[in-house]
């Protein structure tokens, strides 16, 4: 494996961290000032940076774009026949990143699922218990 492979992996890791950490703003955020009654807060975060409800808008292409990113890191992650250089040098750098892109992928898939389920699930959730 190349260091420009290597290189690549962890642009789309981190490119699916930042997605993913886009759909818990959007969405868990809210939910969760709210819920403990900084609704005013939420307000105020939002009249300072308006980008949080064009997210919030357009939260099932956010969560799409997300999970495709974050997919693509998996297969680059634990694809069949995955191996570091022989070289010493190559071999440390190539570990050293595998495991930090195995770090931000368990961060940008927790985010997800999390975002997820403020999103879609907690509503449901909160009237089915409720009925």
């Amino acid at each position: 494996m190349s260091i420009d492979n290597m290189k690549n992996e962890r642009h789309v890791t981190l490119l699916a961290l930042f997605t993913s950490l886009s759909t818990l703003v959007c969405c868990a955020l809210p939910i969760i000032l709210v819920s403990l009654g900084l609704g005013a807060t939420y307000a105020a975060i939002t009249d300072t940076i308006p980008l949080l409800i064009t997210l919030g808008k357009y939260k099932a292409v956010t969560f799409t774009l997300a999970g495709i990113l974050i997919s693509a890191s998996l297969w680059f992650t634990f694809r069949p026949g995955r191996a570091c250089p022989s070289d010493p040098q190559l071999a440390q750098h190539c570990s050293r990143i595998q495991i930090w892109n195995k770090r931000l992928l368990i961060l940008a898939a927790t985010a997800w699922c999390i975002g997820f389920f403020a999103a879609y699930l907690a509503l449901p959730l909160q009237l089915w218990l409720e009925g």
